[in-house]
């Protein structure tokens, strides 16, 4: 394999390639073992995760969802991998090498699950095969042209410096000359009642093309075949292994090197290059999964992700896993837009039931999640904060089992998340103390918020309680709101307005001409 060099203007890169997913020397250790923050149900991305993962699933792609970055480089270097795979070339050269790799591990899998020796070392020697052929067809591929992100320019260069090892080398040689010389191999086989013998081909007639010759000169143009298409076991039966042995004992030399070569190269795997075949899967699920999206207007864009600033926006913004579910009933997803700068911290989110407060709040959950994966975002664009952990609250069923009452489990999980939360952190609470009377529910809100807002952390807070939305400075009122003509009628937008549940009453009573000026009218 010949790769030609690398071309000046192509950007630096760490010597040695380890991960499409992490920078070189960033590979987290224990990955497999993450566990899922509890942030993900409340925020219906244990939803999401099972769809992406869904479209590979012989990946585990899971943990992959679960390893949130923490710092800015890091999650750049996926955002540059990402534009690389959206160009339509280069995502073609990488399905094909993942295709290439979906061949050869089912040619491994064939080879496991066979019982016949020779039959098994047969189907080694071919994932041999597409194993090389494929790596050798990204290497050259990426070596005209690697994109412009790091991380594919260094995968770039593991495939040319892998190329050129004498182990790859090796192992082409010996698998293409062995399937060379198996291919070459011809034999007879003669059945006579219940004897079967095979031997060496040495010119004998061969009876089909006999026939088509012949019966040649009466073909009148095409016509339909009748031909009848049977299921082949990829198990040989025992008179096809016996016929196999006897081939392989009239031909020792070549079946003992391909016996020689399945023992000795059973580790052939570069392990950088399973590591890839996997994590390549993360991006292209996640692209997959939004693409039906993108089709149906929806905007995904690349965030800045910034851990030095609060000042945060986004624009056109929507519930990932309630859109696919909209999108696929053919239903219109409505978009918010928001925004923090100076001393805001903290939205406080309140409206009329069923109006899109909850959707709302987990929106600004999943943006901050999915940039912290460094994935694309839903939104035409978006500026986002690079916390540490993302605390919820939502509102739980009580749970009958347990002896404390339904108040007391929702002060005691709040009470867990202002103990580990930081200044760093995200806080997303929907729906909190409504259990409870208003006035405990008003003064439980304004004590959480004001240890909230003396963190100087960054906040969604749903609730029902109007006063709150004023509490101070750092605090920004957002109201779900109704169609004007239609008070019922939800529009599912949330826009920055001050808190006054009144005038969802008023609109209402004025719908059906309940105002006191209009009974009044009527009393007269």
């Amino acid at each position: 394999m010949t790769i030609s060099a690398m071309k000046p203007d192509e950007p630096e890169v760490a010597a040695g390639f380890e991960s499409i997913l992490f920078a070189p020397g960033a590979t987290p250790a224990g990955l497999e073992e993450v566990a899922a923050p509890d942030c993900l149900h409340d925020l219906n991305l244990d939803q999401v995760i099972e769809a992406i993962t869904a479209l590979r699933p012989s990946f585990d792609l899971r943990p992959f969802f679960l390893a949130l970055l923490d710092e800015q480089e890091a999650i750049e270097y996926r955002h540059e991998v990402l534009r690389d795979l959206e160009d339509d070339e280069i995502r073609a050269k990488v399905d094909a090498f993942a295709a290439g790799m979906e061949r050869m591990r089912k040619a491994l899998d064939r080879a496991d699950g066979t019982r016949h020796p020779r039959q098994r070392q047969a189907w080694f020697l071919q994932a041999v095969g597409l194993y090389r052929e494929t790596i050798d067809a990204l290497a050259r591929e990426l070596a005209e042209r690697p994109g412009e992100s790091v991380g594919l320019h260094s995968l770039a260069r593991h495939l040319r410096d892998l190329g050129e090892t004498p182990d790859f080398l090796s192992l082409g040689e010996r698998q293409g000359r062995i399937a060379a010389q198996l291919g070459a191999i011809r034999y007879t086989v003669q059945i006579r009642g219940d004897r079967v013998h095979v031997d060496d081909y040495d010119g004998e007639i061969d009876y089909g093309e006999e026939i088509r010759t012949t019966f040649a000169r009466f073909r009148q143009g095409e016509v339909k075949g009748y031909r009848f298409r049977y299921d082949r076991d990829p198990q040989m039966n025992h008179v096809e292994g016996q016929i196999f042995d006897l081939v392989a004992r009239l031909n020792p030399e070549v079946f003992g090197d391909l016996e020689r070569f399945a023992a000795e190269r059973a580790d052939f795997l570069d392990p950088v290059i399973t590591r890839l075949d996997r994590e390549l899967q993360f991006y292209l699920a996640y692209l997959d999964h939004i693409e039906p999206l993108r089709r149906a207007g929806l905007d995904f864009c690349e965030p800045l992700v910034d851990a030095a600033t609060k000042e945060i926006a986004a624009a056109e913004t929507f519930d990932l896993g309630l859109a696919a579910k909209l999108v696929g009933a053919g239903a219109t997803v409505v978009t918010n837009d928001w925004s923090l700068s100076g001393a805001e911290r903290i939205f406080v989110v309140s409206g009329p039931n069923q109006g899109g407060k909850t959707t709302f709040a987990r929106t600004f959950g999943q943006l901050h999640y999915l940039a912290r994966l460094g994935l694309p975002v839903p939104g035409r664009e978006a500026r986002l904060f690079l916390g540490d952990r993302i605390f919820t609250h939502f509102e739980r069923q009580e749970d009958h089992s347990n002896l404390s009452g339904k108040l007391e489990d929702d002060l005691v999980r709040v009470r867990g998340i202002l103990d580990a939360a930081t200044p760093r952190s995200i806080v997303v609470m929907n729906e909190s103390f409504s259990s409870t009377a208003l006035e405990d529910a008003r003064l439980l809100g304004r004590r959480v918020l004001e240890r909230l807002s003396a963190l100087d952390l960054l906040c969604v807070y749903v609730t029902f309680v109007d006063e709150l939305a004023s509490l101070n400075e750092k605090v920004v009122s957002l109201t779900s709101t109704v169609d004007p003509d239609e008070p019922a009628t939800r529009t599912f937008k949330v826009v920055r307005h001050p808190a006054d549940g009144k005038a969802y009453a008023i609109a209402i009573a004025e719908k059906y001409g309940l105002t006191f000026d209009r009974l009044r009218e009527r009393i007269r």
